[in-house]
């Protein structure tokens, strides 16, 4: 019997978060569905509701609370107490740290303008604490003693992948070989040797993905197998060992996967055991925990908060007409805040542009767009603020801004790993780093194209590149929807007023694209401007725009691969 009203809003907390978790799931259980299918503009679809279900629900069920507290709603006493009974009611839950996260969202949603509060929410709990729990429930095991081609075989026929394979014998082939090529050329394998790969097929856009790990030469051997379709099955496309190549897989530029997790922390712990370089919150991230990824986020950055002494400043690079950046230097992450007031030739309003991170945080990135985590109330000890950017903050962004005695407290702001700017890496790297980076900012581009993006200002300053010198692109004030440009080929001036016109001479709509114009600004540097030009000529070419606008308004979904086409076992096989 619930008999008082903080009993009654724990439990509806309690309910909230069970109902989100049944729907997160019946979202999930459908992409094998899907994949099986061919149902590409579903498995979209069904991504985009699974994103917006947190928020659908998170802020009907604040307004609630709010209600059955009335006058009690902004009570820390009384938020103590619900906090209590909460934690009593999620103990014995596996998913228990989801469920602490859903009533930090509650309360923030519930109690305006809440500053991080360890008394009122679950700040610090399970720091640090992803271990690996082994069970039959999670994993399928592969003893050495069968044999290779044996395992391969049984692999294949253990995942179902709801549709037949297009030449299995091939595909066990291709995968006998890859491993005698990268494994068995430089490990032997011994009577402890054991494969063991998670029962949890990953899916995202077009592909299907197993994932496990090899005990062979004293350590575990990680590995990602892809399964896409073909006209006349599926089939596995390539067999993955680099470590560079699965953190790119898992990387904070990609769309969240699909994957069963009965609990989400095993999935993620062993994740983190073949993925090492890759952060917990992240790898919550990319099973589509967003929320509490943003959670562990925060716990990471307090603990680095704690043991670091070095002052926030001004994000090196020039400074942008919409965002105000800075960093830390001791930390990868950059802080973001829209300005309160735009230098023409700028035009659009703050809500616009959150409008368009909202529409980043939604749409498929490719691999090309650097995902954030947007805070509201954030704080940060005034002692840490250099003098210079406190001078920034106040002349850029001063409506933001609650100042304390001891804190700084910024009212809206997104995190984004920080990364070296494009122009600031082109000017300093030999040509030969140049022409690599260049060729992948072309790339970006047109890859993006392809997801339906086009990034409207492309400078250099506006891309950045990875630890793996991977370009991405993380300004995002300006994109669009390529279906909505015009791509025209730019008029030729054929009279006198014309040729010495000081203004074009011809109309110019909004959305007007001219790409040969692309060629006067891209790439500045001598050494690296006539292979870009020659490299990516697409680029600058109106009719390939356009057709690719076609495809896209035709209904193709163009899958972006999230690895080199020259790893592929078929490279010329079309999904």
């Amino acid at each position: 019997m619930l008999n008082t009203p903080i009993q009654q809003v724990a439990k509806k907390i309690q309910i909230g978060f069970m109902t989100y978790m049944e729907l997160f799931n019946t979202y999930t259980r459908l992409a094998p569905k899907y994949f099986s299918e061919k149902a590409w503009h579903a498995t979209h679809l069904n991504n985009k509701q699974r994103l917006r279900l947190y928020k659908d629900l998170l802020f009907p069920l604040a307004a609630e609370c709010t209600e059955m507290l009335a006058e009690n709603a902004t009570d820390s006493t009384i938020w103590m107490e619900v906090k209590a009974e909460y934690q009593l009611l999620i103990a014995d839950r596996p998913d228990i740290e989801l469920a602490e996260t859903f009533f930090n969202s509650v309360i923030r949603k519930s109690f305006p303008k809440l500053t991080i509060d360890d008394k009122l929410m679950f700040v610090m709990e399970g720091f640090d604490s992803c271990v690996v729990r082994e069970s039959e429930k999670l994993l399928r095991i592969y003893p050495s003693f069968f044999g290779l081609e044996k395992n391969i075989r049984q692999i294949l026929d253990d995942y179902d992948f709801g549709a037949p394979f297009m030449d299995k014998e091939q595909d066990i082939k291709f995968l006998i070989a890859g491993v005698r090529k990268v494994i068995l050329t430089r490990y032997r394998v011994g009577t402890d040797t054991q494969t063991q790969i998670l029962k949890s097929v990953f899916y995202r856009n077009k592909a299907a993905y197993l994932i496990g790990r090899t005990f062979l030469g004293h350590k575990w051997m990680p590995f990602i197998i892809p399964v896409v379709h073909g006209k006349n099955g599926v089939f596995v496309d390539t067999l993955i060992f680099d470590p560079n190549l699965m953190s790119s897989m898992f990387s904070f530029t990609r769309s969240y996967f699909m994957v069963e997790a009965e609990v989400p922390s095993q999935i993620v712990s062993f994740l983190s055991s073949v993925i090492p370089h890759k952060k917990v919150h992240e790898l919550y991230n990319a099973i589509g925990f967003n929320k509490h990824g943003k959670t562990l986020f925060y716990r990471d950055f307090l603990h680095h908060m704690g043991q670091s002494e070095d002052k926030f400043e001004v994000a090196a690079g020039i400074k942008g007409m919409v965002m105000t950046v800075f960093t830390l230097p001791s930390l990868n992450i950059v802080f973001k805040m829209i300005k309160d007031h735009f230098e023409p030739p700028k035009t659009m309003t703050r809500q616009e542009v959150r409008e368009k991170y909202k529409l980043v945080s939604l749409h498929d990135r490719v691999g090309r767009m650097a995902d954030t985590h947007e805070f509201e109330h954030f704080k940060i000890p005034i002692e840490r603020i250099s003098q210079d950017l406190m001078i920034e903050l106040r002349k850029t962004v001063n409506s933001l801004l609650k100042i304390t005695d001891t804190h700084l407290v910024i009212k809206h702001l997104y995190t984004e790993r920080r990364m070296e700017p494009l122009n600031l890496f082109l000017e300093h790297c030999s040509t030969e780093e140049g022409i690599r980076a260049v060729e992948d900012y072309g790339r970006s581009i047109l890859q993006l194209a392809q997801a339906n993006i086009f990034p409207g200002d492309m400078m250099t300053k506006n891309f950045g590149l990875t630890r793996q010198k991977r370009v991405i692109f993380y300004d995002y004030d300006e994109i669009e929807f390529l279906t909505d440009m015009n791509f025209r080929v730019k008029p030729k001036a054929e009279t006198y007023e014309q040729i010495y016109a000081p203004e074009p001479w011809y109309s110019i709509a909004k959305n007007d694209v001219f790409p040969e114009d692309f060629k006067r600004w891209m790439i500045g540097r001598k050494d690296l401007k006539e292979h870009f030009l020659t490299y990516h000529k697409d680029l600058f070419d109106p009719l390939y725009w356009q057709e690719v606008q076609q495809r896209i308004n035709a209904g193709e979904l163009i899958h972006a691969f999230p690895y080199p086409d020259e790893i592929r076992f078929r490279p010329d096989e079309m999904i």
